[in-house]
């Protein structure tokens, strides 16, 4: 498949918002990709590299190359040539990457370039792309989307089920099952307000449980063999003995558990989070890792047991099979509502969740006692309920934006005031921004603009936002040593001037309490 029809539907999928178009779009795709292309078709698309990190930074991807006048580019021929550029290393490896580079730019068409740039720049952003490309990989290869929906959550990937799917047919999809030793994408939860709220929608015997804020892990076990895998499937066995230990000493010998890693400190309270990502990433010396940080897991949900799936049991009976797999140190506290329409009962679960939140820990997940685990799925069954932390701050710089938001002002920086009158820059958003706010905020701040590098505008910081985030995290990127936990955007505050913003002290005193 030439690039070039590629980088077509992906400036078609971007420039839509309609589901029912970008599926019909992609499956054509799809189809005319066939076996030998579509896994890289679907990667590119969703802005993944198979390669990873290919050593290409933004100053050279600015650097102009005159585009070739006819397609020529191949998929296949692509991803050959980025697999050499990933593997330029040693002396004068920055020359030989710009050259590869403008050798790989200087055979694509203009539109293929942009493409291109786009997707090594990591700005290839087509809005829920992975789940509309699972739809239309269902409908080009005449698949059930269920089938592929649950066929991908086993395996933990789409290009690879897709691949099978047009080489065999839908016969293909039997192939993938759960596998202890083979990790699979977790379920994870929506959003709800409150807790009230939560039970209240899911309108049945529930189970609210602490949300922990550490690493997500699964937990396999076949005899003596263990894999603790990342929710991104990333293998961290190695860096985590005390886990992969601890789950040769449980009962059982072939099970799937999913969990959280948490630390805890002298006063009993949860470690950062940063703290334990940086225990978790540590790959050197494991042993000085565990020593300077223990860490242990919390389990709340089991996906296999006695080498059977059990995916498909209500959460009532997935949660038994765990009491008798592990003690209740290692499970998570929880609170169950039989009947939903209890005031008594809302009123305890209520106080469980201001109980959690005293405890130091980040909120509640409200899960429906018959449902399944869904795998791969953000399901309406699992809501978690976390307190809203708001800040007003202030815009000193904004991103141009890729994609469907080629042309706009995206990538908000965002600061507090500071006692001298300056301004402390605390991260970046694009989240949370509607059409309308992203038009809106392109006129304004283009009119507040000073410097323009081509890629981000820095203006005269007077336009406020507000600003919800989750939480704070110590970083040495700003200077004030803190940055915004998935921060996004609620409203522009053009009523109010820089000087109502947030200071720094109001900031920092929020990582003290």
């Amino acid at each position: 498949m030439l690039l070039v029809r590629l980088a077509d539907v992906s400036r078609e999928v971007a420039a839509t918002s309609a589901r029912s178009r970008k599926t019909a779009a992609l499956a054509e795709l799809f189809a005319e990709a066939g076996p030998e292309d579509v896994a890289l078709v679907i990667a590119y698309l969703a802005g993944r590299l198979p390669q990873g990190r290919i050593g290409v930074g933004r100053s050279l991807l600015r650097e102009d190359v005159p585009p070739a006048a006819e397609p020529s580019l191949t998929v296949t021929g692509t991803d050959a040539a980025l697999t050499a550029l990933a593997a330029v290393a040693g002396a004068g490896a920055q020359n030989r990457r710009r050259a590869a580079l403008a050798g790989l730019l200087g055979a694509a068409t203009a539109g293929e370039q942009r493409f291109l740039v786009s997707l090594l720049a990591g700005e290839v952003r087509q809005g829920a792309l992975d789940a509309v490309a699972l739809d239309a990989v269902a409908r080009a290869s005449g698949a059930p989307a269920d089938a592929v929906r649950r066929a991908v959550m086993l395996e933990g990937s789409l290009p690879r089920v897709a691949e099978a799917l047009f080489a065999d047919g839908p016969q293909a999809l039997e192939r993938f099952r759960l596998r202890v030793g083979s990790p699979v994408q977790p379920m994870l939860a929506h959003t709800a307000a409150s807790v009230t709220e939560a039970v209240a929608a899911l309108g049945t015997a529930c189970v609210v449980e602490e949300k922990h804020d550490g690493i997500r892990v699964q937990v396999h076990r076949d005899g003596d063999e263990v894999r603790v895998c990342t929710r991104s499937l990333d293998d961290i066995t190695a860096r985590l003995p005390e886990v992969a230990d601890g789950a040769r000493g449980l009962p059982g010998d072939r099970f799937i558990l999913d969990g959280e890693v948490i630390a805890v400190g002298p006063d009993g309270r949860p470690a950062p989070f940063q703290d334990i990502a940086s225990r978790v990433g540590s790959r050197v010396d494991v042993a000085a890792a565990r020593a300077a940080l223990p860490v242990s897991p919390v389990y709340f949900d089991v996906l296999a047991a006695g080498g059977e799936e059990i995916l498909d049991l209500p959460g009532r009976e997935r949660h038994e099979h765990l009491a008798r797999l592990v003690p209740e140190p290692l499970r998570v506290r929880r609170q169950v509502v039989e009947d939903p329409g209890d005031a008594g009962q809302v009123a305890a679960a209520e106080e469980f969740f201001a109980e959690t939140l005293r405890r130091g820990h980040e909120g509640v997940l409200v899960k429906a006692l018959d449902a399944p685990y869904v795998a791969g799925r953000r399901g309406r069954s699992w809501l978690k309920v976390k307190p809203v932390h708001t800040l007003d701050l202030v815009v000193v710089a904004v991103e141009r934006g890729s994609g469907r938001r080629t042309g706009l002002l995206s990538n908000l920086h965002l600061a507090a005031r500071a006692e001298d009158g300056g301004f402390v820059m605390l991260g970046k958003t694009f989240k949370g921004l509607t059409d309308e706010m992203l038009h809106w905020q392109t006129r304004r701040l283009g009119e507040l603009a000073v410097e323009d590098d081509g890629w981000t505008v820095t203006v005269r910081p007077e336009l406020v936002v507000e600003i919800a985030y989750d939480g704070l995290q110590r970083s040495s990127r700003y200077p004030a040593g803190v940055a915004l936990r998935f921060a996004r955007v609620l409203r522009h505050r053009p009523d109010k001037s820089a000087a109502d913003a947030d200071t720094i002290g109001r900031v920092l005193e929020a990582t003290r309490r």
